[in-house]
């Protein structure tokens, strides 16, 4: 007989068994799961977000003259509030050019400030938040090098090496720029979605000769384009940030049709760090089931998503947005041994009509407003979006950066009911749990040396809720339905 109810996952990402001969078929309302404290597996960096740092238009439709921006619309005592209480633990922030940084120099060639203090306000979030550093990434590349001359749609300008090599050392520039201007850049990608730019949107009809509307600055390579530009550019990026992370590509990570470009290049390939992925508003049981198709072709690179939110067709596909989120991230780690995971903005504007599947909080810009999610809010303030920061808030307090993913041996691999452990540098362990059932869960937890823990409870209406301690070599832990729970050892144990 046997517990397994998910099969075709690999090791070591999951290893199930049986834990006694003769154990009887555990019911949903439990499991049986041992800590593997020989058996590290990933470095969890930290986790991610984006920043709105310029304004688009509601329903990411055009992108409006006037500055709505954060931090620039809050005010300063909001700023503080908003670095210590919800940016603080995150580790990145992905930065959109030609998007949420899109000035132009007078050629047109090089991104910069479009508002004076823009830089000075990403500036002063990266020191007072503590994150380490910036995902820079385009939305579209400036205007000169495409085909276009618009942030609007279109492609490259150019198919030869000149212009490949005064592209590339343009982007190059950009992110000079930045670095110069205090910003740490430590992770970059050519291209956000590469596959959208040159096909209609909206549901356009494609007009010989007449380029669609574009919604907002958008560009579309070929997987050659892609490639090529990547071949040109990363050398010069290496040079100048020896250091640097580059992923690609923001989209379908090792599996398609733009990775497979990168593979002809041998020496390209060798210097793209990680595989990036887009899976909008998914199910996190994906993660589990199509566990192939999000590893396939990755030989040995980090895999991760760099952006997550849900459009508003995807928040009636999932029940509960708040536990898919969770466990999205929890997926993500454990079965795709991701060392990091994004969520898309920090903030959004009570004015953009997607704010609430988009956005960890809502701010309220000056003036009068013809459209405003949260009318009770007052201007230059900020709040929480329960529904999204709760399912997050507890990952950012109590996982540490560098902490180490250690494997977990399942009974069973339930879609509802999640498990993620990790040891941080200091040698305490660090227990996640979660139960999107619709009864309560125990999860029954064996190790390899006495644990003592506490317990902290996240659930939409409530956040860090004390829920006691336990000790001992072999725990239970019995967790409310649409509940995530962290269990922290406060001391390591003794070597």
């Amino acid at each position: 007989m046997s517990l397994v109810r998910k099969r075709g996952l690999s090791l070591p990402v999951a290893v199930f068994i049986l834990f006694a001969p003769g154990l009887r078929a555990q019911t949903h309302d439990s499991g049986e799961y041992k800590i593997r404290m020989d058996q590290p597996q990933q470095v969890i960096k930290g986790l991610g977000f984006e920043i709105q740092n310029d304004s688009i238009g509601s329903l990411n439709l055009g992108m409006p003259e006037e500055v709505v921006a954060v931090p620039h619309d809050i005010a300063p005592s909001e700023r503080i509030r908003l670095y210590k209480e919800m940016l603080h633990g995150f580790r990145y922030s992905r930065l959109a050019l030609g998007l949420y940084l899109r000035g132009l120099d007078a050629e047109q060639k090089q991104i910069v400030e479009r508002y004076p203090g823009q830089l000075a306000d990403l500036r002063e979030m990266q020191d007072a938040s503590g994150i380490e550093g910036f995902d820079v990434e385009y939305w579209s590349p400036p205007p000169f090098w495409k085909d276009s001359k618009s942030y609007y749609g279109g492609t490259v300008a150019g198919h030869d090496p000149a212009f490949f090599n005064a592209f590339s050392d343009a982007l190059v520039k950009d992110a000079g720029y930045l670095n110069r201007s205090g910003l740490h850049v430590v992770q970059w990608g050519l291209q956000n979605e590469p596959v959208f730019g040159e096909t209609p949107l909206n549901g356009e009809k494609a007009v010989a000769g007449v380029r669609p509307k574009m919604p907002y600055a958008i560009m579309f390579y070929s997987p050659e384009d892609y490639a090529m530009t990547l071949h040109y550019i990363v050398p010069k990026l290496r040079a100048l940030m020896p250091s640097l992370q580059i992923h690609a590509n923001s989209w379908d990570g090792p599996s398609g049709n733009y990775a497979e470009e990168i593979r002809k290049d041998p020496e390209l390939l060798r210097q793209i760090d990680a595989w990036t992925w887009h899976q909008v508003g998914s199910n996190s049981n994906d993660q589990i089931d199509l566990q192939a198709k999000y590893m396939k072709g990755a030989d040995g690179k980090p895999v991760y998503s760099n952006e997550f939110e849900y459009q508003p067709a995807d928040l009636k596909k999932i029940a509960s947005p708040f536990m898919n989120t969770g466990q999205s991230l929890m997926n993500w780690l454990v079965f795709e041994n991701s060392p990091t995971w994004y969520w898309l903005h920090a903030l959004k504007p009570v004015t953009n009509l997607e704010a609430s599947g988009y956005a960890l909080g809502f701010w309220r810009p000056e003036g009068k407003l013809k459209q405003n999610l949260r009318p009770n809010l007052k201007p230059g303030h900020w709040e929480f979006n329960p529904e999204n920061w709760n399912a997050l808030a507890g990952f950012l307090k109590y996982m540490p950066w560098d902490a180490t993913r250690l494997t977990v041996e399942e009974g069973t691999v339930e879609h509802d009911q999640r498990i993620l452990v990790w040891k941080s540098r200091q040698g305490r362990i660090g227990i996640a749990i979660s139960n999107r059932g619709p009864n309560p869960y125990t999860f029954h937890v064996r190790a390899d040396h006495r644990l003592s823990v506490k317990g902290h409870r996240y659930t939409v209406e409530n956040l860090d809720v004390a829920i006691g301690k336990k000790s001992g070599e072999d725990i239970r832990i019995t967790i409310p339905p649409q509940s995530f729970e962290f269990w922290m050892e406060h001391t390591p144990p003794h070597q």
